[in-house]
C-alpha cells in the first residue's frame, strides 16, 4: 500500500509510526528508489535479472504443487514442526477442540518463534524418537516442540503443555543448552541471546495482564483478540491490528537493550540506513523498520488461530515478506542484487563477505528484500493469471522464495547450504 508520511511528525509520533506494518514498506521503498537510481552504499540493483528470479520461483511452485495453488500452505512455523512427520496434529488430537487447545498452540508457537533465530551451519538436533537429525529452522522447531511437551516452559507439573511467566523466569542457559544438545562439536549460534529472549518474554507477559492474563501466558492473548473482534454472520472477524498490538507492544520488552531507540522508545528490529541520510529531512527519517521475528510470529499465530478457532483476520495485506537470509540470499545468488566491490570484509574461513546484523550493508540488503518479495509475488501472479486472494504473499514465501533461497544456497554452497553472506547474529534478528 502507498502511504504518504509527513516529515513534520513529532518524534513521539514518528517512533509509534516506525513500529507499524505500513512503515516497513514505506521505508524499504525509499531504499529501493535509491537502488534504482544507483545510489546505495553497498548494493547494486539489476532489474534485468528479475525475470530469472520469477522463473526460478515459478519452477519450484509448479514442481511441488502443479497448478493446484489452493494447496499451497501459508509460510509459518507449523511447516517446520512437521518436517519428516506430523507433530502438531497428534498434540491437537490429545487436547479437546476447545479454546484451551488454541491457547496451548499459541503458547508453543510464541516460544518456538523466539527460539528460531539462525542456528548457524554447524548445529543439528537429534530427535531420539525418530533417530533423525534436523538442522537450522526445522531443527529448532522440532527441538522446541519437544521442550514444550516435556514441560520446560510450564510452572504447573500437572499441565506441562503450556507456557507461563513463572517458568520462563527460571530458564537458564544451561537448561537451553542441554535441551538443544549444544556441545563443542554441536555449537549453536546465539545461545545466550535465545535464553535472554525467553526470560525477557516472562517479564513482558507479566507486564501486560490486559493482554496475557494475570498468570502471564501467551495463549491468553486469545481472550484479548476475542474482545477486539466482531461477528459477521457466523464468522468472527479479528483485526490484524489487534494481534499486531499484542506482539509489537506487548512483547516490546523482550528485545535487547542495545536496539535502536528514538524519542525514548525502544523500537525493536529498526535500524539506521546510511544511504537514506542524504535524503532525510528530519531526525529519524533514516530509520528502516523490519520487525522480522514479530512478522514471522504473526504469520505463524494467524495460522494457529484460524485453524483451531476458525476466526478470520482482516488486514493481512499489510504484512510484508520476511527480510531474512533465505529470501535475501535468493536475490544475491540469482544476481538481481550484487554487493559492490570491497564493500564488506571477507571471512577467512568461508571466503564469503561478512557482516553483523546491524551493519549498514545488512540494513540495505534487508530493505531491498522486502520490496523485491512484493515484486516477485506480483510477477508470479501476473504470469499465472492469479489475484492476490488466489495466491497470497504468505503462500509465495512458503512455496517459492524461502524454499528457493534454501535450494539455490545448496546449489551454490553444497558443503554448508548457508547464505551468501557470513552473518554474525546474536540470536535475536535472523
Amino acid at each position: 500500500m502507498s502511504l504518504l508520511v509527513p516529515t513534520e511528525l513529532s518524534p513521539e509520533s514518528k517512533a509509534s509510526y516506525l513500529r507499524t506494518l505500513p512503515a516497513i514498506r514505506e521505508r524499504c521503498g525509499r531504499v529501493f528508489e535509491l537502488a534504482k537510481a544507483g545510489k546505495l552504499d553497498y548494493f547494486d540493483y539489476h532489474a534485468d535479472k528479475e525475470p530469472e528470479v520469477t522463473d526460478f520461483c515459478l519452477n519450484i511452485i509448479q514442481r511441488d504443487f502443479g497448478t493446484d495453488y489452493s494447496k499451497i500452505p501459508p509460510h509459518g512455523r507449523w511447516r517446520h514442526f512437521d518436517l519428516g512427520r506430523s507433530r502438531v496434529e497428534p498434540l491437537l488430537a490429545k487436547w479437546d477442540g476447545s479454546k484451551e487447545a488454541s491457547k496451548r498452540l499459541i503458547d508453543l508457537f510464541v516460544v518456538s518463534v523466539l527460539l528460531d533465530a539462525g542456528a548457524g551451519k554447524d548445529w543439528a538436533y537429534h530427535e531420539k524418537s525418530s533417530g533423525e537429525k534436523y538442522s537450522r529452522s526445522e531443527g529448532l522447531a522440532i527441538c522446541s516442540i519437544h521442550m514444550f511437551e516435556e514441560g520446560l516452559f510450564s510452572s504447573q507439573a500437572d499441565q506441562p503443555h503450556r507456557v507461563d511467566a513463572a517458568a520462563l523466569s527460571k530458564i537458564t542457559v544451561e537448561a537451553i543448552s542441554e535441551h538443544m544438545q549444544v556441545s563443542a562439536s554441536n555449537p549453536l549460534v546465539g545461545l545466550e541471546g535465545r535464553t535472554s529472549l525467553l526470560r525477557n518474554l516472562g517479564n513482558a507477559l507479566l507486564a501486560s495482564p490486559e493482554l496475557f492474563g494475570d498468570d502471564g501466558r501467551p495463549g491468553n492473548m486469545l481472550d484479548f483478540l476475542e474482545r477486539e473482534s466482531k461477528m459477521e454472520g457466523s464468522t468472527r472477524l479479528v483485526p490484524l491490528a489487534a494481534l499486531w498490538h499484542v506482539l509489537i507492544d506487548g512483547l516490546n520488552p523482550i528485545w535487547p537493550a542495545s536496539r535502536t531507540k528514538f524519542a525514548g522508545v525502544s523500537l525493536g528490529d529498526v535500524w539506521p540506513c546510511t544511504a537514506l541520510k542524504s535524503t532525510s529531512a528530519a531526525e529519524g527519517d533514516d530509520l528502516v523498520p523490519f520487525h522480522k521475528l514479530t512478522q514471522w510470529m504473526t504469520y505463524s499465530l494467524v495460522e494457529a488461530i484460524t485453524t483451531t478457532m476458525q476466526w478470520k483476520f482482516v488486514g493481512m495485506e499489510d504484512m510484508t515478506g520476511l527480510p531474512e537470509y533465505r529470501n535475501g540470499g535468493l536475490l544475491l545468488d540469482l544476481g538481481v542484487i550484487t554487493l559492490k566491490p570491497n564493500a564488506l570484509p571477507i571471512d577467512d574461513k568461508s571466503g564469503l563477505p561478512k557482516a553483523s546484523s546491524s551493519d549498514p550493508a545488512i540494513v540495505e540488503w534487508r530493505a531491498l528484500t522486502v520490496i523485491m518479495l512484493d515484486r516477485i509475488a506480483d510477477s508470479i501472479r501476473a504470469k499465472l493469471g492469479l489475484s492476490s486472494e488466489q495466491l497470497n504473499l504468505a503462500q509465495v514465501l512458503e512455496s517459492a522464495t524461502w524454499k528457493g533461497g534454501r535450494e539455490i544456497a545448496k546449489q551454490k554452497r553444497p558443503a554448508t547450504g548457508g547464505p551468501p553472506l557470513e552473518l554474525e547474529s546474536d540470536g535475536t534478528v535472523f
